[in-house]
């Protein structure tokens, strides 16, 4: 393996349309979804140690997660795990880890990625992953890997990209655009030049800082004036300083959108990005009617396509539901059509105003 290259998982986010099971003290990155036996964030440190150097992998996540980083990935160094003192979007995020790396290997090339995101075909994963870095080692190019549409999900970015490669299944980057509505999403899918936006992102970290520097300005200055010291006992002192004067900014809108050397790599690798209770129930094991079942003691009687979420010691009887969300917890039990899923939310902020933050 190239010891120049690294990865970044980010795994600050709070998950809130897997609630009831995601709880911002205990988010949806560090919980078995699926019912396989290892959390998402487990499951996605396992796939990078087949692309890069195990002591490369770097998880970047909120201060009061990493102590949960530590225990599910005891094999990670502490120094490996990056805390950021609030939740800043994404652009902040890599900006910290890219200062970093900078510093240490100027030569770093760096794949970023979320902690959730479910991948089931591995080996062609790791082929695309590989072209993308080799790709992004020898130009001054910013590559996300998009995933080729098999219906109009209102949930996803799309990405449009030009018909001529600009080397091997790397094609240049027209235009972003954020969870369309359904008509949109239908005419991306009929043109055939758009694809779902993967959020996996490849560069060179010089590329992306000096990027930071044409689009972002000022966050790049804040890091900047504290670059050195970074991998020193200064940095987390540093961090705290620095991070109150980031801009909340995801990096597609503020960088990605702006740059004019962004590719992608169409690829078909079983992408879910795992967002709802729906992308869940997609990937789970069905019975004959469609029902996804997690836990030991479900009975489903007259009941189809349902997504059931319960604790392996509870007795749960689901009769005559068609297409529901069932989701059981110690203090909370969350029962919503799925067509309703991009609610839950709006159903947890109105938890919070009516019942206060004791069950988020």
């Amino acid at each position: 393996m190239n010891k120049h290259n690294y990865v970044a998982i980010m795994a600050g986010g709070i998950g809130s349309r897997f609630w009831p099971m995601s709880r911002s003290s205990y988010p949806k990155q560090f919980l078995d979804i699926l019912h396989t036996g290892r959390t998402l964030i487990q499951q996605t440190y396992d796939r990078y140690k087949k692309v890069v150097p195990p002591e490369n992998i770097y998880i970047v996540t909120s201060v009061e997660y990493a102590s949960i980083v530590k225990k599910q990935l005891p094999e990670l160094s502490e120094e490996n795990i990056l805390s950021e003192p609030s939740r800043k979007n994404t652009a902040p995020c890599i900006a910290y880890v890219s200062f970093k790396l900078l510093q240490k290997d100027p030569e770093a090339c760096m794949i970023v990625a979320p902690a959730d995101h479910l991948i089931l075909e591995t080996d062609p994963f790791i082929k695309t992953a590989s072209k993308a870095l080799d790709f992004v080692s020898h130009l001054n190019a910013l590559v996300t890997l998009g995933i080729k549409p098999t219906y109009p999900n209102t949930g996803y970015g799309y990405i449009q990209h030009d018909s001529l490669q600009a080397a091997e299944d790397v094609y240049k980057v027209k235009t972003f655009t954020e969870k369309p509505n359904r008509e949109l999403a239908k005419t991306f899918i009929a043109s055939g030049d758009f694809l779902w936006n993967a959020g996996i992102f490849f560069w060179k970290v010089k590329n992306i800082i000096s990027a930071f520097e044409k689009h972002l300005p000022e966050m790049y200055e804040v890091f900047a004036a504290e670059k050195e010291k970074f991998n020193t006992k200064e940095e987390g002192r540093a961090i705290e300083q620095l991070y109150p004067h980031c801009t909340s900014i995801s990096i597609d809108f503020g960088v990605l959108e702006k740059a004019d050397n962004v590719y992608v790599i169409p690829a078909s690798f079983g992408w879910s990005d795992l967002g709802t209770w729906n992308s869940a129930w997609e990937n789970m094991d069905k019975d004959y009617l469609g029902n996804a079942v997690a836990g030991k003691k479900v009975m489903v009687v007259d009941a189809t396509k349902c997504v059931v979420h319960v604790p392996d010691n509870k007795l749960v009887v689901v009769q005559g539901l068609d297409d529901f969300i069932v989701v059981d917890t110690k203090d909370v039990l969350l029962i919503c059509k799925k067509e309703k899923e991009q609610e839950i939310k709006e159903y947890v902020a109105e938890v919070k105003r009516n019942m206060g933050e004791s069950y988020l």
